[in-house]
């Protein structure tokens, strides 16, 4: 794998067969679980997952008019 630029950060893309081995997807996500100088060991996590389907048997209900406004929202 090759380490490139993205953005302010560094980025690696996965291989075909590891991304398969692990059973990724767009929008999961990786945990640094060891790192050595020659070695760096992840594992899938899914507290995001197990979060939002929590969350999903709450069954709450938002008004019929309920916009969300993301400037709103992030306003400072």
């Amino acid at each position: 794998m090759r380490v490139s630029k993205w953005g302010n950060r560094l980025a690696i893309r996965l291989s075909k067969s590891l991304v398969e081995k692990l059973g990724l997807k767009p929008g999961d996500e990786l945990t640094v679980a060891a790192a050595s100088k020659q070695c760096l060991e992840v594992e899938k996590d899914a507290r995001r997952r197990h979060a939002l389907d929590a969350i999903a048997k709450l069954n709450w209900k938002l008004p019929e008019d309920y916009k969300f406004d993301r400037d709103e929202a992030n306003a400072r």
